[in-house]
């Protein structure tokens, strides 16, 4: 397996991660209002990152105020931008540094490989914060493992 086919497994698996982190939330009786605004932040910054690679304007601050209904659409944008980028990089592409400014103000250069590694490794690392607020709320929260998602055929 080469280093796109990677990525686009680790953003398949993102993408089914996040979607069984909304439909838990979705099925909660009362699910925590933490848990909702930290999903709606890992959407936000996963698009954030996005526009950064493609050297556009962010469309969503990094702490967006969404609904459920709103994290559900943009988790649907988001899953086939990140897809669409994913076709169209070339590996060559994953050496380029990016030059933003972060949500600080401060000006950075990343490269774009270190950019795609942060945005899996920081939505899991949120998933794991969103499945301990759902714990302590006495709810289950969705089962994100990466094993689990291979083992179950869930993500190629």
């Amino acid at each position: 397996m080469d280093i796109l086919d990677y990525l686009h497994r680790l953003f398949a698996y993102d993408d089914w991660a996040n979607r069984e982190v909304l439909a838990a939330l979705r099925n909660a009786p009362n699910p925590p209002a933490r848990s909702l605004k930290l999903i709606a932040h890992v959407l936000s910054a996963e698009r954030l990152w996005l526009a950064r690679i493609n050297q556009e304007n962010p469309s969503l601050p990094v702490w967006p105020e969404l609904t459920l209904a709103q994290c559900e659409a943009e988790a649907n944008q988001l899953g086939a931008s990140w897809k669409a980028y994913l076709e169209e990089c070339k590996e060559v592409s994953l050496s380029h540094q990016i030059s933003y400014v972060n949500s600080k103000g401060e000006s950075w250069c990343s490269q774009v490989d270190e950019i795609l590694l942060h945005v899996i490794t920081h939505s899991a690392y949120h998933r794991g914060q969103i499945a301990s607020d759902m714990r302590a709320a006495g709810l289950t929260p969705a089962y994100t493992d990466f094993i689990h998602a291979v083992r179950q055929n869930l993500v190629k």
